[in-house]
């Protein structure tokens, strides 16, 4: 189980001797050498990352249409492919070569920028995620508010989407995301400070040792109330911020047609497309890592864990999606006001009373 679990280190340490080894035959200077061999890696790691990406939306898109077929009572993809397996990459065939349609009176450089904003911040957010023991592209003592901050940038990218299009409905989309992010940034964050008080660090590698005792299985959602209360603001925080249904305001075809995505098509609206599952997925691999344990479980392999704890995130998601009707907007921003953000708080003010008594009982 050990070399299962070391497996990806071990093939980057060998990596990382193969090339030590290549160039020493160069007789570069080893500061060179180690800057070369480091770059490589760096890129190599880069590359895994972006197409464990693009391998993950892929999969999420079918599993989505899947799911819906089962609790709708349909069918789903069946026809290209075995089980329908290759209608995303069908799509994605589609989507490249449709025609790029700009509005006449549009803001071309805002228009064309916007979904490319709205790809950064989980493309970011994956520098700090750690896999498993030893498997994450870079360990910082502030990953949490590394994430936090990143996080915000998907909010330019959507209203400048809105704003660029020329539109009143697009427009109309862009405001409510701005409304609808902004307020459930706010208890998303709450959430994560017991959990840093808990842990006593912002990095996220640190919140996941602190998770491996009882074998493996101390995990923070099980800290009751304050973890369960914390893990269930945030799981409904972020579906929000993400904008999925039921909180999909920002996208409401049923009164502004299809909000600030109105006047995109082709691989511009693809963008917004991938930056939404992107999102999703990331938004559920950081709860995972948060309140699960992340890597930490008995008998499989960590990185096995981390993505069957992030897939059980994901479903249950599903599940929300398309079960439960869309909230009016009134609603929406009162469940964030009026319910999320003082729950989070009062948790938060019991994280501090209850933490010595936690950590008398070995938590």
């Amino acid at each position: 189980m050990e070399f299962l679990d070391n497996i990806f280190t071990n093939i980057y340490a060998w990596l990382v001797f193969w090339l030590h080894s290549l160039l020493e035959g160069l007789n570069l200077p080893k500061d060179l050498e180690s800057v070369i061999v480091s770059t490589i890696m760096v890129l190599v790691v880069i590359v895994a990352i972006i197409l464990w990406m693009v391998l993950m939306v892929l999969i999420l898109i079918w599993l989505e249409r899947k799911s819906a077929a089962r609790i709708q009572d349909r069918l789903g993809p069946n026809r290209v492919g075995p089980w329908g397996l290759l209608q995303p990459v069908a799509d994605t065939i589609k989507m490249l070569i449709k025609e790029d349609i700009v509005p006449e009176n549009a803001d071309r450089f805002i228009h064309t920028i916007a979904p490319m904003i709205a790809m950064m911040p989980p493309v970011l957010a994956f520098a700090v995620i750690p896999w498993g023991r030893g498997m994450y592209p870079v360990d910082v003592n502030i990953g949490v508010l590394w994430i936090v901050a990143v996080a915000s940038i998907g909010t330019i990218g959507v209203f400048l989407g809105g704003y660029g299009s020329n539109n009143k409905f697009s427009l109309l989309g862009g405001m409510r995301a701005v409304a609808q992010m902004v307020s459930y940034e706010i208890p998303q964050v709450l959430t994560i400070v017991p959990i840093v008080l808990m842990t006593g660090s912002m990095s996220l590698v640190k919140i996941n040792e602190a998770q491996s005792g009882w074998f493996g299985l101390q995990w923070y959602v099980f800290a009751f109330p304050i973890g369960t209360i914390a893990f269930i603001v945030y799981y409904l925080s972020a579906l929000a911020e993400v904008g999925r249904t039921p909180f999909d305001i920002p996208e409401g075809e049923s009164e502004i047609v299809a909000g600030y995505m109105t006047e995109y098509s082709g691989m511009k609206w693809a963008l917004f497309y991938l930056a939404e599952y992107f999102n999703f997925f990331i938004v559920c691999l950081i709860g995972a890592t948060l309140f699960l344990g992340g890597w930490n479980g008995p008998l499989l392999p960590g990185y096995v864990w981390i993505i069957v704890k992030t897939y059980a995130l994901v479903l249950l998601g599903m599940w929300i999606r398309m079960t439960w009707p869309r909230f009016r907007v009134d609603q929406l921003m009162n469940f964030a006001w009026k319910v999320l953000v003082p729950v989070a708080l009062v948790n938060i003010v019991l994280a501090g009373l209850a933490l010595p008594v936690l950590k008398m009982i070995g938590f």
